[in-house]
């Protein structure tokens, strides 16, 4: 499948240089945007982000250094390709450029089938970072996905009682019955069903008890987990929120904050903090305080 044409910033104060690098890089069908200084690139990209940048390392006022510096103190800029075109053939300043964020350099006087082939190497990279990066967030996306479409209280552990997997509901119960468990480990209280594939079901903390499923020796084990009281997030879907918002509102109610509930549930604080956002516009209050008293009163009634 055929790239777009990549944009490609080039900053240089001599307009010999601009122009033989415009003519080769748009004749390898590239689009090209120039400035002539560092102020004049900065300015740029408050309007657009470029797929690579070829800075001038020797620019008048503002140095290629500094250039570099705040073209990387930029968030949309921290993964942006950019590479020095230098006539300095000293190697520290050439390993202080790459200290700066530069990903290469091309030495000067300009060959431009070192520049195009460079130009298309950086390019390369970022793409498949790119990829990588979208395809880890696609997963990420998908076993959340997977976790919430699950209304049962499951857990996969190895046979040395490390957890695999987990739904929602299963974290919130185990969160919530041994709090002092250490994070990807199976509470002492449950290692039985994990040493003992014959173990019966039974009560394993005050509220909760829990079954094994399926699991030969030597093979990962599910457990079903169950709650034996009314209270829990499952209280509070009667205020019309969604499995999740109930979860995030019974922990709010619990005292925790917004970097907690993101611990206890595996999702981002910032996911935490949009279903915190929707929480308080469907219970019709404006503080998280009130929508804490309004869980409290549905909890207090269900017990």
């Amino acid at each position: 499948m055929n790239q777009p044409p990549a944009t490609i910033l080039v900053v240089d104060d001599l307009p010999a240089n601009l122009g033989l690098l415009f003519d080769a890089l748009t004749h390898a069908g590239h689009r090209v945007l120039v400035a002539e200084s560092g102020e004049s690139a900065l300015a740029q990209l408050q309007h657009e982000t470029p797929d690579l940048v070829l800075l001038d390392y020797m620019l008048p006022g503002m140095d290629g250094m500094e250039v570099c510096k705040r073209i990387k103190a930029r968030p949309e800029c921290v993964d942006l390709p950019v590479l020095f075109l230098t006539a300095v053939n000293e190697l520290d300043e050439k390993v202080r450029a790459l200290d700066a964020g530069a990903v290469d350099y091309v030495t000067k006087p300009i060959q431009t089938p070192e520049v195009l082939a460079r130009v298309r190497t950086h390019l390369r990279i970022a793409r498949l970072q790119r990829e990588l990066a979208d395809e880890l967030e696609m997963r990420r996306e998908a076993e959340e996905q997977l976790r919430d479409s699950l209304d049962q209280a499951l857990v996969v552990v190895n046979p040395e009682g490390r957890i695999l997997f987990a739904t929602r509901l299963a974290q919130t119960l185990l969160t919530r019955s041994f709090p002092s468990a250490l994070p990807g480990n199976l509470p002492a209280e449950l290692r039985s069903l994990a040493n003992d594939r014959t173990a019966k079901p039974g009560q394993v903390a005050p509220g909760l008890s829990a079954r094994p499923l399926t699991g030969g020796p030597g093979e990962p084990l599910v457990i079903e987990l169950q709650a034996q009281t009314s209270l829990g997030p499952n209280a509070l879907l009667s205020l019309g929120l969604t499995p999740r918002e109930a979860e995030v509102l019974f922990w709010l109610s619990e005292g925790k904050t917004n970097a907690e509930i993101g611990l206890i549930l595996n999702s981002a604080r910032r996911t935490v903090e949009k279903h915190v956002e929707h929480i308080l516009e469907k219970l019709g209050v404006e503080n998280r305080a009130a929508a804490i008293r309004s869980a409290l009163a549905v909890l207090k009634q269900a017990a």
